[in-house]
């Protein structure tokens, strides 16, 4: 029981009222805090097209189920009356239509005006989101906000780090996060934070933080060379926490950015909040030098290597699994997941003909009409159909598969139908809609044991948890799609230059503290 509460309890049991009467008034002391977000991570350079769909939106009591700190019966659930409107995240993908932005956009904005108003709101977002025609999406999104909600709410924001801070996004977030782990295994830490600054700004009185250091750098690197698992981003992201602990600071974050769109905010970002300006200002470019200081030391997570080496590797490996990252086509980073390419050249290989081959599991193509055969076909028979290519066929041409249909299952959210088919030794995960694989439920839901797999192939770049955790040898291929790791060959056209690593001799940037207006200040 709150303090508040209590002492209600007290005046309006004297007074002679009931504990409901009383329950409401606590209710109505507490302040009105909304919900809203979109979120995706859209590449530029793939020509798939993100509808509105793919974000399975959620709505009003469904979104508390993404925020297991909001639970019923959790603390920060009874110190607000939360009202969820909207919250849409799909997964990472090409860019998104702009009937399917506008669409999304206008729900949010209808429901935020429906329960108006509001002292806060917890903006949930990416930050890598890409439209039809529009520079900024999130930037767009928040300034509509804003206008619905007024200059007076509060808005603390969420982010992915591999999202992109533009100044109208910062000026118009009053606090403002982000992930500080890459594989980002502190999603919901961060969520939660940004949750209790907007809580504690509230019931404090405190209100909008008087400070906000904005800080562009200049570098565009994958998340694959900057993982917080090694160096230097490890010692990078461990400077975070320490800056934003101190008194007369909120919070501290470092954005590494999107590198596969190209749009003038792709690039790297710092951003200090809090109520003592030399503490705010001196905090920011301590870490966007600390930064720069170490571009050159970035390396990728893993090993790479061509596809050919990378199977080389792999079948000349004593333990098992070998994991190979098929990077160019990682659904999880924007690719369009149905890339043949890697694949073809696995089937190519004669070690894979037999099935009494080595085993590896190819996890996984695309292939809607092929699923559909094979429902019709059943477990058991023999397919003959082709699968992939239908979105990106810029490396590889739809790929034949002849072999036996070991499994079908339905029901996943993302891949809806998936069908596990075995040509030679290979088991090749077909699904009606892509879907990346990263638990080792992914597989084995549909009779495949990982583990006991003598390669395991996964569209992806770095390993998620499972993945890592599972692994006994581990490479990431360089292979061609949406999201190529050689950022050279994508050809950015609008990004500011120069920009470190692209412009690999220039000089040192103006790291100089931006202090970004009051978002009450137009």
């Amino acid at each position: 029981m709150s303090k508040l509460y209590f002492v209600i309890l007290i005046l309006f049991l004297i007074g002679g009222c009931s504990e409901s009467e009383i329950k409401n008034s606590s209710n109505q002391d507490l302040p009105r805090i909304a919900i809203a977000g979109l979120a995706i991570e859209s590449s530029t350079f793939s020509p798939a097209v993100t509808e509105e769909e793919a974000f399975h939106a959620k709505e009003k009591e469904d979104v508390f189920s993404f925020y297991p700190f909001l639970s019923q019966d959790s603390l920060d659930r009874k110190r607000a009356n939360w009202v969820p409107t909207l919250r849409a995240h799909a997964l990472p993908g090409g860019i998104v239509t702009a009937e399917a932005y506008e669409s999304l956009v206008n729900k949010t904005l209808k429901m935020l005006k429906d329960s108006l108003p509001y002292d806060g709101l917890f903006f949930d977002i990416h930050g890598a989101m890409s439209v039809e025609g529009l520079d900024d999406p999130e930037g767009d999104f928040i300034i509509k906000v804003r206008e619905v909600v007024g200059e007076k709410t509060i808005i603390s924001t969420s982010m992915d780090l591999h999202g992109n801070v533009s100044k109208r996004l910062a000026q118009n977030s009053d606090l403002i996060t982000c992930y500080r782990m890459a594989p980002h295994e502190d999603a919901i830490e961060s969520k939660k934070r940004a949750v209790d600054n907007l809580l504690e700004r509230i019931e404090s009185g405190k209100g909008k933080p008087l400070y906000k250091a904005w800080i562009p750098v200049p570098i565009l690197l994958p998340g694959e060379k900057t993982s917080t698992r090694i160096e230097p981003g490890k010692s990078l992201y461990a400077k975070v926490g320490p800056i934003a602990d101190q008194e007369g600071i909120i919070d501290a974050a470092i954005w590494i950015g999107y590198a596969w769109a190209d749009e003038p905010r792709n690039h790297a970002v710092v951003m200090v909040t809090g109520d003592d300006k030399e503490k705010v200002i001196a905090g920011a470019e301590s870490l966007a030098k600390s930064f720069w200081d170490v571009r050159s030391e970035f390396e990728f997570v893993a090993p790479t290597a061509t596809l050919k080496e990378s199977l080389d590797l792999a079948l000349q490996s004593k333990t098992h699994p070998f994991i190979i990252s098929d990077m160019g086509d990682n659904p999880t980073a924007g690719g369009a997941g149905d890339v043949t390419w890697t694949l073809n050249e696995i089937l190519k290989r004669s070690e894979f003909k037999s099935s009494k081959g080595p085993s590896l599991i190819y996890a996984s193509i695309p292939g809607p009409e092929f699923v559909e055969k094979a429902i019709e076909l059943g477990v058991g028979a023999k397919i003959d159909a082709l699968a992939g290519a239908a979105v990106d066929f810029r490396f590889s041409p739809p790929i034949k598969l002849v072999g036996t249909i070991e499994a079908i299952e339905h029901g996943d959210i993302n891949a809806e139908t998936e069908v596990v088919v075995k040509v030679g030794s290979v088991h090749v995960i077909v699904t009606k809609k892509r879907k990346p694989y990263h638990k080792e439920s992914d597989f084995t839901n549909l009779g495949l044991n990982p583990r006991e797999s003598d390669i395991v192939v996964v569209k992806i770049g770095y390993l998620v948890p499972e993945l890592y955790d599972m692994r006994a040898g581990w490479i990431m291929a360089q292979t061609p799609g949406g999201v190529d790791q050689d950022l050279e060959r994508l050809n950015h056209k609008r990004i500011i230059r120069p920009m470190f690593p692209l412009d690999k001799d220039m000089g040192d940037p103006d790291l100089s503290a931006q202090l970004i207006p009051s978002s009450e200040m137009k």
